[in-house]
């Protein structure tokens, strides 16, 4: 098992009600409109990776199973408390380098505002890649480094760090920027092909929210994610990449978890509040929470 990069945990923050504001009501919807957009309807089994305290699970009722996924366990706790009532999901605490599931297990994946916490993007879109079936749905955000607003600093000599250079820039500690260009390259490599991208969130300032309130400025960007996309000037980007087909690795079959150290799949349903593979990793599984952070 190789060694996992640096990770960022929000383990006992208070993102989910900090963060997700009546000020942020335009991010929320102007993101919501690109998933509807990209996102495939209807599908067996989707995840939503970093998907915190599940503020998107309402977009996600053409799926048979649906796994709400994070790093933080307090926040998989709140997804848990929000969507418990709802027999199709499950909430899973785990790592995005040794993803606990079984090749080709998912229809499609969800990943929204995370990839700029990532320091290894090749790895992480290697495992996604592997966890979607062949033509499986891959809609993603990332944060976009040649923005308007960056676009702007650099030209007044604010900001010191080059929009157009094409590497990532980690502006903060475990916070990243990327390059369009260098995350479609990213994801050429990791085997997905591009199907469309958007530009979300544009009109992301203080002025345009008070002036036209914001369902009004939202839709307005809803209208413009697709002729915007070409100029990739907004600060998120929104993409759609199917995974490849026919997918070429091994272990696929119809179960849903495997052992994140060994990758021997494990049982359907937890035995005595684990899951136990053949090696003996053992991984608590209680209260409707799968804990793959914890083995015993």
């Amino acid at each position: 098992m190789t060694s996992t990069p640096r990770i960022i945990d929000y383990e006992g923050s208070t993102y989910s009600a900090a963060f997700w504001t009546p000020a942020r009501e335009y991010e929320d919807r102007a993101e919501r409109i690109a998933i509807r957009v990209l996102l495939p309807p209807t599908g067996r089994r989707l995840i939503d990776i970093g998907a915190g305290a599940g503020r998107l699970g309402d977009l996600y009722q053409g799926y048979d199973e649906v796994i709400l996924m994070d790093y933080a366990r307090s926040t998989v706790i709140e997804a848990r408390d929000r969507w418990q009532h709802d027999p199709r999901f499950k909430f899973v605490a785990a790592d995005l380098y040794q993803l606990p599931f079984i090749d080709g297990a998912f229809d499609s994946v969800v990943m929204i505002r995370v990839i700029h916490h990532i320091v290894d993007v090749p790895r992480a879109l290697g495992n996604i890649a592997a966890a979607l079936k062949p033509g499986g749905a891959f809609v993603f955000e990332f944060a976009n480094k040649r923005h308007l607003k960056s676009l702007a600093r650099y030209a007044l000599r604010r900001q010191r760090w080059s929009p157009y250079d094409r590497a990532p820039i980690e502006f903060v500690e475990l916070n990243f920027d990327f390059h369009p260009d260098w995350m479609k390259t990213q994801l050429r490599r990791a085997g997905f092909s591009i199907r469309s991208i958007r530009a979300v969130s544009t009109f992301r300032l203080g002025v345009l929210k008070r002036l036209l309130g914001a369902k009004r400025l939202a839709a307005i960007d809803g209208a413009l994610q697709r002729p915007l996309a070409a100029l990739a000037l907004s600060p998120s980007m929104f993409v759609l990449g199917v995974a490849p087909s026919p997918f070429q690795g091994e272990g696929r079959g119809e179960g849903l978890f495997a052992c994140p150290t060994c990758r021997l799949p494990l049982p359907a349903q937890p035995v005595d509040d684990e899951l136990g593979c053949a090696n003996g990793h053992r991984w608590p599984a209680r209260d409707g929470l799968f804990d793959f952070r914890a083995c015993r």
